[in-house]
């Protein structure tokens, strides 16, 4: 792999989205069954200011940037995705976005935060306190995934979710970017979101644990919301330094349980599922930085 850059995207409606170290692309199937390709500069902050590529500070960055690219990609793919008569409009899509962020909040930082709150005054332990916050967060966690992988549109989604990946593990093994070839490749990555949000949940343990027992829940929940760069850039370098070193076994251990949670969030994808993954990472393959396979 030339350059060094590590290559990596998300599933969307119908489709995938790429990035590399300056575009982005989303590539999606059309009704049509036509594949439309959206390829775009990124404007990242990193390449402004040099002091947001240092440990700690890069995960945060890169945290928030993934997300608006992802809600930007999801947004493009819903309305690719269907028939004209039928796209949604911005007020729509938005609202759609703010009602799952507020659902993401309430289930995963108010209610575990909440439960165990009212559970310490039998648990006076802070460090015992925040264990169970986390196991109470990492069950919801499993409990929300399982459930929504019932859906078929979801269904669909993680098809996409497994193509990004055999894609992403193929042009990594130096193969050529062929549905017949891909498809020789595992659904699950290291790098994977579904990993690191594993991660960010057992870090928050112990970094939700120094902060001790407070009485008042509206500041236990203020603060896991205000510490969450913190986590994310702890989990970020955590995150990257095991999928570097896979060939340790201490960072084969640890990315284990990621590997397994992907087996919830990844789906076995068709050909045509494949091609419309490769044709995302193709359109980021930049000339003279890496070549097409």
């Amino acid at each position: 792999m030339k350059g060094g850059f590590q290559y990596g995207g998300q599933a969307v409606i119908e489709g995938v989205m790429m990035r590399g170290p300056k575009t982005r692309s989303i590539a999606v199937r059309r009704p049509d069954n036509s594949i439309v390709i959206d390829r775009r500069q990124i404007n990242s902050a990193v390449q402004k200011y040099s002091f947001l590529k240092w440990p700690g500070v890069r995960g945060v960055v890169a945290l928030f940037e993934s997300l608006i690219l992802g809600l930007e990609a999801l947004s493009y793919s819903a309305n690719q995705a269907v028939d004209e008569k039928e796209e949604l409009t911005k007020r729509e899509i938005a609202v759609t976005i703010l009602i799952a962020l507020g659902l993401a909040v309430l289930l995963f930082v108010v209610l575990p935060t909440a439960f165990t709150h009212w559970a310490a005054s039998r648990i006076q332990n802070p460090f015992w306190n925040n264990v169970i916050e986390g196991i109470i967060r990492i069950g919801v966690f499993l409990s929300y995934v399982a459930a929504i992988s019932r859906l078929k549109d979801i269904q669909r989604v993680f098809q996409y979710h497994g193509a990004e990946h055999k894609v992403i593990n193929a042009y990594e093994a130096g193969e050529p970017l062929e549905p017949q070839v891909v498809q020789r490749y595992s659904t699950l990555h290291p790098r994977c979101g579904t990993s690191f949000l594993l991660i960010v949940m057992v870090v928050s343990i112990f970094v939700f644990a120094a902060l001790g027992h407070n009485d008042d829940i509206l500041w236990r929940i203020l603060s896991r919301v205000l510490l969450l760069p913190v986590v994310a850039g702890l989990s970020y370098e955590l995150l990257k330094l095991s999928s570097r070193y896979t060939h340790n076994w201490l960072c084969r251990t640890a990315i284990a349980p990621g590997l397994w949670l992907q087996k919830l969030t990844t789906r076995e994808p068709d050909d045509s599922q494949v091609e419309v993954a490769i044709s995302a990472l193709k359109a980021v393959l930049e000339e003279g930085e890496d070549h097409v396979r």
